[in-house]
């Protein structure tokens, strides 16, 4: 149980390290980057509201918050080797999915398109890079190595290898 949880915090840390040309020492990135600490506050908070322990669960995410400026739901599920860079006002909501070795920058949000109890929200293939403020909205499926650009609003599917750009987000097909 634990080791999976440290093996995925050495993965955050490792990629942070590959996708971060200013990263210092991985020691410095495990402490200092609100990314892989709302990651790894996060891999916590999940396996406790799996468990029934909701509403702590809740209250530790509540307390990574206003510690890091990330918000990430505790149900929402995250892949290994994710990076999250600056992170300040990143959202994630409840149904999310963020596949394996995704990049998210600041002020990206993965939000819902309505209030009913229902999968609500986004599901990022693995590989997935969604720069700054960047918005994903509804239950909507973004495939493997897809790149969305810097304040793109996404409210449709998209298939892997796509390169998502405007309001709303279209694909981009001129760019390699």
């Amino acid at each position: 149980m634990f080791k999976w949880l440290f093996r995925c915090t050495i993965e955050d840390v490792r990629t942070a390290k590959k996708f971060d040309p200013a990263a210092p020492s991985c020691l410095m990135i495990y402490f200092t980057y609100p990314g892989v600490i709302a990651l790894r506050r996060h891999r916590k908070e999940h396996k406790l509201y799996n468990k029934g322990f909701k509403n702590l669960a809740r209250w530790m995410s509540y307390r990574t918050r206003k510690k890091t400026g990330i918000d990430i739901h505790p149900a929402a599920k995250i892949g290994r080797g994710v990076f999250i860079d600056h992170g300040m006002g990143l959202v994630i909501g409840e149904t999310a999915v963020v596949g394996d070795y995704c990049i998210l920058y600041h002020g990206v949000t993965l939000g819902a398109n309505t209030f009913e109890k229902v999968d609500r929200h986004p599901k990022l293939g693995s590989h997935v890079i969604v720069y700054a403020g960047a918005k994903l909205i509804g239950n909507i499926h973004i495939g493997d190595h897809s790149v969305i650009a810097a304040n793109a609003v996404v409210v449709k599917d998209a298939p892997a290898y796509s390169k998502l750009i405007g309001v709303p987000a279209h694909r981009n097909t001129s760019l390699s």
